[in-house]
């Protein structure tokens, strides 16, 4: 009896069960392409209102600043100055009493203080976001003492040298610097902890020799250096203006071209190497940078204490990490010369030096910060 067959049927569940796996993997690239757009989508929005707020907090900011350098220059003493000379003695264009007091005393004043504010704010966000700890900054770590030792044995001994006190201070803090850096090495790499140990160490010196240097100083100059060393614009002139924006233009250039290296040691050092950063020589160029902004302004105004400090987390709150370097600017300026008008003018307080007030901002924060970090390591 002849053998029927059944009719094959594996060719077309073999067609099926080809379309069927193209028809999935089709969704999945579709699924993936729109997960992909959604994600795109999610982070230039994000990236839109974060720049948007950026833009409105640097809006702020400088109404700010516009606001406390009218009240620097008007408030205390104008009332003999007609109105009509006040703004252009601001620009040098008057004689007699509106050209000495708001010309020569107010204006340096208020503008010293802007720029040391930025400079300050400038180099504390700097190392902060290299070193990623919020301690690390160059008023706790010892450079802004470095300068201050450096500043006050030009003030002493050779106080008539040209921009001799700014070259000193410079040279202190890159001295500084360098023994910090090679003192808190481990293991191939730097030791936050111990970096600010041996700052806090290396400040202690360069207190001590200061100390040492009033030993054998004249009265006069005793009496000099006590005022500087307070933190302080009294003495401002535009000579010393002259030095903090010309620093301030420098070390803004200089982080501008760095940016994009810290954007990607952010990451972390391996995978910035893998970006193409030289991250060796760009930690430390920043780290210079940073130490000339703090040491430059040390140099004119003194060391005005914890404006490094406070400024770059201020920032970070407000429009994150990424720009927290750029914010850190005007809000380190806001703070000084919000410190210097209240130091002059504040009810029950002035005439006070400035940098007393930023260190009673600063401290308590310093302290706060310790213990916060304290109790992240135990729990």
């Amino acid at each position: 009896m002849p053998q029927t067959h059944a009719p094959r049927t594996d060719g077309a569940r073999t067609d099926g069960g080809r379309t069927d796996g193209a028809s999935l993997r089709q969704a999945s690239r579709d699924t993936a392409a729109e997960l992909k757009a959604a994600t795109v989508a999610r982070l230039r929005g994000a990236h839109r209102a974060g720049y948007r707020r950026t833009r409105l907090v640097t809006f702020v900011l400088v109404l700010m600043l516009l606001a406390l350098l009218v009240a620097s220059i008007l408030l205390g003493g104008v009332e003999r100055i007609p109105a009509g000379d006040i703004l252009p003695a601001a620009f040098g264009m008057r004689t007699g009493l509106a050209d000495y007091v708001i010309f020569r005393i107010r204006m340096p004043r208020a503008l010293a203080a802007l720029l040391a504010g930025a400079l300050f704010g400038l180099s504390g966000a700097l190392y902060q976001r290299l070193i990623r700890n919020p301690l690390a900054t160059p008023d706790i770590v010892g450079i802004s003492a470095g300068a201050g030792a450096g500043a006050t044995t030009m003030l002493l001994f050779a106080p008539a040298v040209p921009f001799g006190t700014s070259l000193a201070g410079l040279g202190g803090a890159f001295a500084l610097v360098v023994t910090v850096l090679a003192l808190s090495r481990r293991g191939g790499g730097v030791d936050t902890y111990r970096l600010v140990l041996v700052g806090i160490g290396l400040s202690a010196v360069c207190s001590a020799y200061v100390n040492y240097l009033f030993t054998v100083a004249g009265q006069h100059g005793i009496a000099q250096v006590m005022r500087w060393l307070v933190g302080s614009v009294n003495d401002a002139t535009w000579e010393g203006v002259s030095t903090l924006a010309g620093a301030l233009a420098v070390c803004g250039l200089c982080t501008a071209l760095l940016d994009r290296a810290l954007g990607s040691m952010a990451l972390g050092d391996q995978l910035a190497l893998g970006l193409g950063t030289r991250v060796g020589a760009a930690r430390i160029a920043t780290l210079l940078v940073g130490a000339a902004a703090a040491a430059l302004a040390t140099s004119v105004t003194g060391p005005i204490g914890f404006v490094s400090l406070i400024s770059g987390p201020i920032a970070t709150r407000l429009v994150g990490a990424d720009r927290s370097v750029a914010l850190a600017v005007p809000i380190g300026a806001v703070i000084v010369l919000g410190a210097d008008v209240l130091a002059q003018h504040g009810p029950l307080i002035s005439p006070v030096p400035t940098g007393v007030l930023t260190a009673l901002l600063g401290a308590p924060y310093f302290v706060w910060l310790i213990l916060r970090r304290r109790q992240g390591a135990t729990a």
